[in-house]
């Protein structure tokens, strides 16, 4: 498949005689509409013959975000929803998109990290002018005649674009309800109104409308994996774990497939499955700095800590802010004997924390001690636990005992810091 294009900056109307600009002229053109994108599948259009260029002004709108309490129907996400559109693409087919940078960062950031399908793309940015800045992103622009527009317009569709722009949840439930009602045998339907039913707390609700869509697309991956999302919810990992691996098998590429199943192994208690299913995850998706983490996680679990070492060192590589790749190193490079550089992960994991989470402040601590600095210990130990409530605190205060206790066993030359480990169990052994 050739290279795809994302136009940003400018007007609107820059933005779409650019992208005009850079279809191919003997490729025939497709004009999609953003808003009802989400609620078409792609095996529902009629295509014209290749070579293609799908066209799609204001891709933001295909996005929406406005679910509250971690729901997001899967249909909506870019990545997934991208990747449906490029696996029915051939060779030398390309899509060319246009979007208002700031709303495509709100709600699709991930555009601008190049992961999953986003790293098909190439970015052309308009420099911004007043003119830009006036200039409504969601205005309507008629589509140039001389490709055909397919609007996708159903009173279904319809309903459901509202929904999913709706900031109320109750509001979004009703639309979905009355799109079920004008189209009873659509499973995209079913599927958006299972979201919304699982966004109220309707759990009875949302998985009779999977049923339903499961049942009028049988090998449809998206109703499997909001089945999984569902059982999440419900602590059945047993079904989850069944759910994510049957979206995965019928989407190969869908990389969240993937990873909610290696998350959900690891859950059961299967870390070599969990490993399997994550570096299949990160095939499709290479930049996402939670897939790499998580294997991080899981060859350390398995004692594989050079693979765990290098997954984090990627992690960083990616996503510097994320603080949990520093601390996560640090404890490999911990359990790996390499104490100068854990010391040099953990404390630039704290630098950049703006909470100073007290957990990770006190292994600080005990890779202190592991470097022979006890009066560091002493002080970041102490002001990390004393700042904990009473149960934390002796959580935090038996971790760092028991780890301090192997450390001083294995290590002799550690003997003359034994005041850190005798303060410490003195203060276990007064709130006992």
């Amino acid at each position: 498949m050739s290279h795809s294009l994302l136009v940003v900056g400018g007007s609107r109307e820059e933005r779409v005689r650019v992208a005009r600009a850079h279809v191919p002229s003997a490729h025939h053109s497709l004009v999609v509409d953003s808003k009802t994108l989400p609620f078409i599948r792609v095996s529902e259009i009629a295509w014209p013959p290749s070579p293609r260029a799908v066209i799609v002004d204001d891709i933001e709108r295909a996005f929406p975000d406005c679910q509250s309490g971690g729901t997001r129907l899967v249909l909506t996400q870019s990545t997934y929803l991208l990747q449906t559109w490029i696996d029915r693409l051939d060779e030398g087919d390309l899509i060319v998109a246009t979007a208002d940078r700031a709303a495509l960062e709100r709600c699709a950031p991930e555009a601008f990290q190049g992961r999953g399908p986003w790293a098909r793309f190439s970015t052309i940015e308009i420099a911004e002018t007043e003119d830009a800045k006036e200039t409504k992103a969601t205005e309507e622009v008629a589509a140039p005649t001389s490709v055909p527009f397919v609007r996708f317009v159903s009173l279904a569709r319809e309903r459901l674009a509202s929904a999913f722009a709706a900031s109320d949840s109750v509001e979004r439930l009703r639309l979905c309800r009355e799109a079920v009602t004008l189209a009873p045998d659509s499973p995209v339907a079913w599927l958006a109104l299972a979201s919304a039913c699982r966004e109220t707390k309707d759990g009875a609700a949302a998985r009779d409308a999977l049923d339903r869509a499961k049942a009028l697309a049988p090998d449809w991956e998206a109703p499997a994996y909001e089945s999984g999302k569902l059982s999440l919810v419900y602590d059945d990992m047993p079904r989850a774990r069944d759910e994510f691996q049957r979206a995965a098998d019928l989407m190969p590429a869908f990389s969240a497939a993937f990873s909610n199943l290696g998350a959900t192994l690891g859950e059961l208690g299967d870390p070599a499955a969990a490993l399997a299913a994550f570096r299949q995850a990160l095939t499709h998706d290479p930049r996402s700095f939670t897939i790499l983490n998580n294997i991080g996680v899981v060859c350390r679990e398995l004692g594989r800590l050079e693979e765990s070492e290098a997954a984090f060192r990627q992690v960083i590589a990616i996503n510097p802010a994320f603080v949990f790749g520093h601390y996560n190193l640090g404890h490999t490079l911990f359990l790996g004997g390499k104490y100068p550089a854990a010391l040099d992960a953990y404390e630039e994991g704290q630098r950049r924390d703006p909470q100073r989470n007290r957990r990770q402040g006190c292994r600080l601590a005990v890779v202190r001690f592991a470097n022979g600095d006890a009066a560091g210990a002493e002080r970041d130990l102490w002001a990390c636990a004393n700042a904990a409530p009473p149960d934390e605190r002796a959580d935090l205060l038996l971790e760092a005992y028991e780890i301090a206790h192997a450390l001083l066993a294995g290590n002799p030359a550690l003997e003359r810091q034994r005041a850190f480990l005798d303060h410490i169990g003195a203060e276990i052994a007064k709130s006992e």
